[in-house]
């Protein structure tokens, strides 16, 4: 339990190093042949579960403080790899995994068991590569190398598919081109091609529809620094615009993470907003409602819903159908858990409406959700009275010490 007191925002906080990037970066340094140095590693449960499958699948890894050294080599050390509760681990290893001549089985944990993975079946077919899965979910097992050729991907239920499958395509055996359906999340997109060509990889698109990946290409090891996470930071900036200043440091103005849209939301509420070139001040002043669209960055529905909750008026927030299968299904809980504070929120298919207003306090739970947590931290600042979270230790997940962080700047 984690009790979270009104509070006034002041301080500096470094964000984390960028979870998405970093498993992108141990992937694809797991691929190259030679050391790749990635500095800036900062420890989360997803993060670790990706070094430990780099190891699993031949990778010589070593840590000290920040910087990690992967020594690439695909010479799968087991059969078996254990992708935590990670989505995007799941579904970027997966066609990784495929690359091997034997079979290579997947696993998952929590709530990564009730994820589907069944979009993968197809390309993967397509490409060569043997799959079976549990019904759709975890366990998959797949067996390669991958061919190459021309495969069809379902884009609507996740980018992190694609990811996955452009990132092993450069080692398939023939050239590769990609026929992709109602894509969703395509700043996702653009940080796996911005991450694949800096280890030296070409691949070539035309408007997000077809995807082109010549074969015999290899990755290059790099020294890599991995830049700070726009996701982990956006409630500390939803705190500073709510309950006072905070200046967040290590984050890049020019970074393709889908999340950076939470600048947009924070101008539309009426925040104060500085930014310069590696951090950014957020300072409270008076907040309306506004309207934005999430499909493209559905991780920021906590943060906004904390945002809105304090806003004057009704703030609607597009993509609802986006958070159906996030690590809770996140439009269901955040509507239930608001309740608890005094936060009337309306589901109108894919259209989230969040009455504004002053919160009540309260106690939520977190539904093991890393940002419902956060979300509840944020949103305690201006409450009436302190709010009580249940599982806070969820944030482990992606944000290992953001408490630590958190207590920092409440004043």
């Amino acid at each position: 339990m984690k009790i979270i007191h009104p509070s006034h925002i002041q301080g500096t906080i470094q964000a984390p190093a960028s979870k998405s990037m970093m498993q992108r970066a141990i992937a694809i340094a797991t691929l190259a042949h030679g050391t790749s140095t990635l500095h800036g590693y900062t420890p989360s449960n997803d993060s670790n579960a990706a070094l430990k499958i780099a190891h699993n699948l031949g990778a010589t890894v070593t840590q000290e403080n920040t910087v990690i050294t992967i020594q690439g080599g695909l010479q799968p050390r087991s059969t078996i790899l254990n992708c935590g509760e990670a989505g995007l681990g799941i579904r970027m290893f997966t066609p990784i995994a495929s690359l091997w001549h034997k079979p290579i089985e997947l696993h998952g944990e929590g709530s990564l068991t009730t994820r589907p993975i069944d979009s993968l079946i197809q390309p993967l077919t397509d490409l060569g590569v043997h799959i079976t899965t549990n019904n759709g979910f975890v366990p998959v097992q797949v067996c390669g190398p991958m061919q190459g050729g021309t495969a069809t991907v379902d884009g609507s239920l996740s980018s992190q598919i694609l990811t996955g499958l452009l990132i092993a395509s450069p080692l398939a055996q023939k050239d590769t081109i990609f026929t992709v359906h109602k894509l969703q999340s395509k700043p996702y997109i653009d940080m796996t091609i911005q991450i694949m060509q800096d280890f030296g990889i070409r691949v070539s698109h035309t408007n997000y529809e077809t995807f082109s990946i010549a074969c015999n290409q290899s990755y290059t090891p790099q020294n890599y620094v991995v830049e700070g996470d726009w996701s982990g930071a956006s409630f500390h900036l939803v705190a500073g615009a709510i309950a006072g200043t905070i200046t967040i440091t290590n984050v890049r103005n020019d970074s393709k993470q889908a999340d950076m849209a939470l600048v947009e939301a924070l101008r539309l509420a009426g925040a104060k907003i500085q930014l310069h070139n590696n951090s950014i001040t957020i300072s409270k002043q008076e907040l309306n409602a506004f309207h934005f669209d999430a499909t493209d960055c559905p991780d920021l529905f906590p943060p906004l819903v904390s945002l809105a909750a304090h806003c004057k008026g009704v703030t609607t927030i597009k993509g609802v159908n986006r958070l159906q299968h996030k690590e809770s299904n996140r439009a269901l809980v955040l509507q239930t858990e608001f309740a608890k504070l005094g936060t009337k929120i309306i589901l109108d298919a894919d259209i989230m409406y969040i009455h504004g207003g002053t919160l009540t306090g309260g106690r939520i739970h977190a539904n093991n959700d890393h940002r419902i947590a956060m979300a509840g931290a944020v949103a305690a600042l201006l409450a009436k009275q302190p709010i009580e979270i249940e599982n806070p230790e969820c944030v482990a997940k992606s944000y290992p010490h953001f408490w630590e962080d958190f207590a920092q700047i409440c004043k």
